[in-house]
């Protein structure tokens, strides 16, 4: 699939939660995971989980993660590096 451009899409998935330690990446509650959104390239990825990331600044157990989506959906295209 692509976008209307005919650039390929990239997809990442912007997620986070309150984690139980600074230590480890174990959320202290999966049902309270915000989902941020699921963005065509790693740019607007990027935008998005910087916003969330300053938003809970004052919150040192809550951590945001992009997930490279295209990745996992297509382990073999090792042509992008995003």
């Amino acid at each position: 699939m692509t976008e209307s451009g005919g650039k390929k899409q990239l997809l990442h998935l912007v997620f986070g939660g309150e984690l139980e330690s600074l230590t480890d990446v174990q959320f202290r509650d999966l049902n309270d995971l915000d989902i941020v959104g699921i963005f065509p390239d790693y740019a607007s990825a990027l935008g998005a989980w910087k916003a969330k990331a300053q938003s809970t600044v004052d919150n040192a157990h809550m951590r945001y993660f992009i997930v490279h989506m295209h990745r996992l959906l297509d382990p073999q295209d090792k042509a992008e590096n995003n």
